[in-house]
């Protein structure tokens, strides 16, 4: 019998947060995959993830770490803006095959756990720019680690918005004001970034 029934990529956002109480409220014995790609904002991230996610899931975190690939990136995710002076859109918070490499490493770990099942909280959203990030991409990506390993990737809220997901989390009793979803800044919420916007338009809708 395996320790784990699937892996789920947690930070914490309000996203992967109500998934992880979507999952615990299936069962789910879950592996929540944290992974340190060099963002600036990493240690609120992270302390806000042991804040949001369920009880039983807390113990379980594997961190991964692979922030070298991005030392050199120009990214407002990396290198940390001035909010006072500088204007903060979409194709400033780009990284090349983030999503890529994030979906690779859950697949890796998840199939040295003897795990066949990776969860991700990626949802649509008007802001993502990364080329990696379109359903046709995720379709074969899943179809190509299927047909050449043993780990399905799931996007249950795929075609879900930021609001959508905000009124399951209530449904859950996630506890989504406590999320932290800034790509901006390392403290607070800036309120001006993609993230941020969608966020707080997510609330206000409740």
């Amino acid at each position: 019998m395996y320790k784990y029934d699937a892996l789920l990529m947690a930070s914490g956002g309000l996203d992967s947060t109500v998934m992880a109480y979507w999952l615990k409220s299936q069962g789910k014995k879950v592996l929540p995959l944290f992974i340190d790609y060099g963002q600036h904002f990493l240690k609120r991230e992270y302390d806000t993830l042991l804040q949001v996610i369920p009880n039983d899931y807390k113990d379980s975190i594997r961190v991964v770490r692979i922030g070298d690939i991005y030392n050199s990136s120009k990214s407002s995710m990396i290198k940390e803006p001035d909010l006072w002076k500088d204007d903060i859109t979409a194709e400033n918070l780009y990284l090349p095959y983030r999503n890529l490499l994030f979906l690779s490493v859950a697949a890796s770990v998840a199939q040295s756990e003897n795990i066949t099942e990776v969860y991700s909280a990626f949802i649509n959203s008007n802001h993502a720019k990364e080329i990696d990030c379109s359903k046709d991409f995720f379709d074969k990506l899943g179809s190509m680690l299927e047909e050449y390993g043993t780990v399905r990737i799931n996007m249950p809220f795929r075609d879900y918005s930021k609001s959508e997901v905000a009124d399951i989390g209530i449904k859950l009793k996630a506890p989504i004001s406590l999320t932290f979803s800034c790509q901006a800044n390392s403290r607070v919420h800036c309120g001006v970034c993609p993230n941020c916007v969608d966020r707080l338009s997510a609330l206000n809708s409740l």
